[in-house]
């Protein structure tokens, strides 16, 4: 009987690895390895600070009533969490990725206005990587807004698109 218990184990185990290899970082929708190159090396952040397109930033989040967001994230936050506001030139091509190593909302506000994104690929397999979403934007100047996060650092990604 313990070797049936110890076999059955040894099966569900290799299959619940294999399933998370499987679902790891390769189940996003687009590659995340420069993330992950950048938020090996993401540089301790203030919330409220600007951020480079081709770059990380280890943000670091006030609770939610104390943001100051523009406008109203479009996902109202748990009183109990905290989020950031921060600056972004857009690039001329116009399109931005930003990626989170943690669980968030992300608005993207441009010309007073929010932008819906064009693109969102989450999983929670990745080690460092819970998230992805894409806006397309004019060039120019934008502000990205977190909310709703668990805890009060987050890393942040701005990247162009590949």
């Amino acid at each position: 009987m313990k070797k049936v218990v110890i076999g059955l184990f040894a099966i569900i185990a290799g299959t619940s690895f294999a399933m998370a290899e499987d679902g790891g970082c390769e189940a996003f929708k687009w590659p995340v390895t420069r993330e992950q190159i950048l938020f090996a090396a993401a540089p301790a952040t203030p919330s409220g600070t600007a951020l480079a397109v081709g770059a990380a930033a280890d943000l670091a989040l006030v609770p939610v009533e104390q943001a100051g967001f523009t406008l109203p994230p479009e996902r109202a936050p748990a009183s109990d969490t905290f989020g950031a506001v921060a600056s972004v030139e857009v690039p001329s091509e116009g399109a931005i990725q930003i990626s989170l190593s943690g669980e968030a909302w992300i608005d993207v506000i441009q010309d007073g206005q929010a932008v819906k994104s064009a693109g969102y690929s989450g999983v929670k397999t990745c080690p460092g990587i819970r998230k992805s979403v894409r806006f397309k934007l004019a060039p120019g100047p934008a502000t990205v807004q977190l909310s709703g996060a668990k805890k009060a650092e987050l890393k942040v990604a701005v990247l162009a698109l590949e």
